[in-house]
């Protein structure tokens, strides 16, 4: 054991993966220009009562289809509300469906994948499979159909959105569960008797975080798209 545990000190500890991130981030000028975009949407999300020039939802018969003006700098809608005041309060809805949906298929696509990825076996073989049935079926008509079972209106979008999503983050996480498990620490980790459970929580799972971060971004994208096609069927 004194021979086991003087080789394992031996091995220099993995390179936080997340730190590199984060400092690549920093000095990509083009990436700070879009953090700048995401947060400046997110503030308006949030600051939308105060910021917004009308209520949303207030119509204005003498205001019918206003062109853009100084009253009215987007101009109105059919019944006269405000289509400036609407595009700020549907950041809101937009960043509610993006962010809540890709959480949710998160919560369900990266314990699965890394469960998939770490175990291995026939139990891989079985999660891979029902993933692969998922994504044999377009993500749009998914979504579409397990909304219209859940019924209209914007939860279960997000739901639905979310159960549709999860297949990726499954994908991703399983990957990346693989790649991680041939490197030397987690042998290391096994070696000093570290139970399976505290190798996938302390050295798997942390260290296949930046990609999914990278998915979850790209997915919240999607994820707008999709709540915006579900609202436009009157899902």
């Amino acid at each position: 054991m004194t021979s086991t545990t003087a080789i394992v000190a031996a091995i220099p500890p993995p390179r936080g993966e997340t730190r590199l991130m984060l400092a690549r981030l920093g000095r990509h000028r083009s990436a700070m220009i879009g953090l700048a975009l995401v947060v400046l949407f997110v503030a308006v999300a949030i600051l939308a009562p105060l910021i917004s020039p009308y209520d949303p939802i207030a119509t204005s018969w003498s205001a019918i289809r206003v062109a853009p003006s100084a009253a009215h700098w987007m101009g109105t809608d059919e019944i006269g509300r405000d289509e400036m005041a609407r595009v700020i309060f549907g950041t809101r809805a937009s960043l509610l469906a993006g962010v809540v949906s890709v959480l949710l298929a998160a919560a369900i696509g990266v314990p699965t994948g890394l469960l998939a990825g770490f175990a291995g076996g026939w139990i891989d073989a079985l999660l891979s499979r029902l993933v692969d049935a998922m994504l044999a079926i377009p993500f749009l008509v998914l979504a579409i159909a397990l909304a219209a079972v859940l019924g209209p209106n914007l939860r279960n979008a997000m739901i639905a959105i979310g159960i549709t999503t999860a297949p990726i983050f499954m994908r991703v996480a399983r990957g990346s569960t693989l790649d991680v498990m041939t490197h030397d620490y987690i042998e290391a980790a096994r070696a000093v008797g570290n139970p399976a459970w505290r190798i996938a929580v302390r050295h798997v799972l942390p260290n296949i975080f930046p990609p999914i971060l990278v998915q979850a971004t790209l997915s919240i994208a999607t994820s707008i798209i999709a709540e915006a096609s579900l609202s436009f069927l009157g899902l």
